[in-house]
């Protein structure tokens, strides 16, 4: 039985946003640009002095002398200070924001929170943000380029926009303006449905710093950009790195939601559950918060704070905008009704947990999970036939490519061990054995070629062996990688991967003119970005399958135990018929009355599944235990 509670990561919801994490990705993640302000604000928030020294070191960036004498005014300790200086003379090395787990966003409307000044997921509509002269802290005005192109842009001719912001940041022609110049390139390839592009050009923004104005301009496009995309990688950084108060106020609720989950990775919980109670009963970020709150508090063995948590979520009111929202609106409603139920089985109290498992909805992606686990708890309190019906509706066609159960196997093997039908137990162990010890074998030989620091390496072609163009042969079900991709990191690097192929083939759609030069300048981004989330994709693909590896290998071992005991169980069987051998078969003299209760009307199953049936099977099995 899967006593844990379900904490599925549900569009990055447990993402892995601990410093130190996020400093050993600095290989494959090249670090922000690090001014003086950015590196004090580091010091200032208690970053560790060895995390700062290891971001420094993998920037690639090459300090200029008044940095470093600021640092030393400024009091930044020692280690810092040295290892800004060795970076002095050191080249400066290409950077490319870390941008993964995204969803295809939908085309936003003309009202929609991207050109908001409402809070940043907040339930509210309208007021479109005006960039109007003056109000963006620039004193100095803008060359008649860049104007022109401003123009362009508020004209709604975003490619010819795009294309003069390029030329400026290409040629560097305007260095004191090169953040506003950015802003307005990321903004145009927004309004072309080239949403990787215009993520990258707004964290070029924001890898200035808070002392740029663009910055609290950037940041809540950025927000929004995630809302859509469900990928929060960069505004993690972004947490790790600025208090509150440099947060733009129209991201509060964001801020506290990205470090309730800093925390919690960290194991910080107090303080996580502290952050997420932060987050307004106005924002979308209030039921994910809620529902951490309960998985806080079920680690704390707070049960009943964690069951009214999961209840709040359940009975939300939320209001979802998009087809993306109203889908993690109901899979957290469903994960958390999951959670409920496996509080209760976990103590015991078996009625309340089935009842909460029914509560399930048919139509939920965790139904079948739900039926499967109901089933254990039917096992324990001795309904063994509704155990064996429950097992039948998970083993149904209607679930053979989306639901990857082999528990399911050893949950019915071992309740017609407890009936004494030892044929079936056996019928149910080989096929178990016949299906599950060659893929469990496939697994073990996919991680092997992974390990140490040379297969780290080569984390791209794991990756590549199940979602590349041409996939590997294998005897894993489409079943297993639906249960894969439960893993909501990555699912979303494969999603993000598809919108990166999609905005190519937009980029290639485009006049000569444009593509030959922004075209190609993109073309390069989203290739180095493609290869860097393969390795990462792989990372996660090999943790999942080490984890269902593992998972298999328990079952099998479920499997020969089980095998050990019916043959014992027959023996003994053997001796007592030997020793009483005026006992009698009587089985044969029953007959079964298929009315057999008021309110049910059981029919004979004939093999034949019906949708609308599943969930209601029910086995009349006696037994044969004497």
């Amino acid at each position: 039985m899967k006593s844990s509670l379900s904490q599925a990561r549900w569009g990055r919801f447990l993402l892995p946003l601990s410093v130190t994490l996020a400093v050993s990705m600095a290989a494959s993640s090249p670090a922000w640009a690090l001014s003086c302000d950015e590196l004090m604000n580091m010091v200032d928030v208690s970053v560790p002095t060895d995390i700062i020294v290891t971001t420094i070191q993998g920037s690639g960036e090459t300090f200029k002398a008044e940095t470093v004498s600021c640092l030393q005014k400024k009091g930044a300790p020692a280690e810092v200070v040295s290892a800004a200086k060795a970076l002095m003379a050191a080249p400066a090395a290409d950077e490319t924001p870390t941008k993964t787990d995204t969803k295809t966003p939908a085309k936003p409307s003309a009202n929609d929170t991207f050109n908001s000044d409402e809070g940043i997921g907040d339930k509210q509509k309208g007021h479109e943000l005006v960039d109007k002269g003056g109000d963006d802290g620039d004193a100095t005005k803008d060359p008649e380029k860049l104007e022109s192109a401003i123009k362009a842009y508020e004209a709604k001719k975003p490619l010819t926009a795009s294309l003069g912001f390029y030329q400026m940041l290409a040629d560097n022609q305007y260095p004191d303006k090169e953040a506003k110049i950015q802003y307005y390139l990321a903004r145009s390839l927004y309004d072309l449905q080239m949403y990787h592009s215009a993520q990258y050009y707004f964290t070029e923004v924001i890898k200035k710093g808070p002392s740029t104005p663009y910055f609290s301009k950037a940041l809540p496009k950025l927000v929004t950009i995630a809302k859509f995309t469900g990928d929060d990688t960069d505004l993690a950084k972004i947490v790790a790195k600025v208090t509150i108060d440099q947060f733009p106020a129209s991201a509060k609720n964001e801020y506290y939601y990205l470090a309730g989950l800093r925390y919690y990775e960290q194991d910080k919980l107090t303080d996580a559950r502290k952050s997420f109670a932060q987050v307004s009963e106005k924002s979308e970020m209030y039921t994910k918060s809620k529902y951490f709150e309960g998985v806080i508090y079920y680690k704390q063995e707070k049960l009943r704070s964690a069951v009214k948590s999961f209840t709040e979520v359940v009975k939300a009111n939320s209001d979802p905008q998009t087809p993306a929202e109203v889908d993690e609106a109901g899979r957290l409603r469903d994960l958390s009704l999951l959670n409920i139920a496996r509080i209760y089985y976990s103590i015991q109290r078996y009625p309340e947990s089935i009842q909460w498992y029914d509560n399930v909805p048919r139509d939920s992606r965790y139904w079948a999970e739900a039926q499967f686990e109901s089933g254990w708890a039917d096992f324990v309190t001795s309904d063994v036939n509704r155990t064996l019906g429950q097992v039948l509706t998970v083993q149904s066609p209607f679930f053979d490519k989306a639901e990857f159960i082999p528990e399911a196997s050893i949950l019915r093997a071992l309740t017609f061990f407890n009936l004494c039908e030892y044929g079936e137990v056996d019928k149910e162990l080989k096929d178990f054995d016949e299906t599950y010890k060659p893929m469990q074998q496939e697994m073990k030989d996919f991680l092997k070629q992974y390990e140490g620091d040379a297969g780290k390496a080569v984390y791209d072609q794991a990756y590549d062996r199940y979602f590349g163009p041409k996939p590997d042969k294998t005897l894993l079900p489409k079943s297993a990688f639906v249960r894969l991709l439960r893993n909501q990191d990555l699912a979303g690097i494969v999603s993000h991967l598809q919108v990166m192929d999609n905005e190519e083939k937009l980029i290639d759609e485009q006049k000569s003119q444009w593509k030959d030069s922004l075209g190609d300048a993109l073309h390069k981004i989203i290739a180095e970005d493609r290869d860097r989330l393969k390795r990462r994709a792989g990372s996660y693909l090999l943790r999942e399958v080490s984890t269902m590896a593992t998972t298999l290998g328990g079952l099998i071992g479920q499997s020969q135990i089980i095998q050990f005991e019916k043959t014992d169980a027959v023996r003994a069987d053997y001796q007592y018929k030997l020793t009483n051998q005026d006992v009698q078969d009587t089985s044969k003299e029953f007959q079964i009355d298929f009315a057999t209760s008021p309110d049910r009307i059981f029919w004979p199953f004939n093999g034949e599944f019906w949708q609308d049936e599943l969930g209601y099977y029910w086995y009349t099995e006696q037994g044969n235990c004497k």
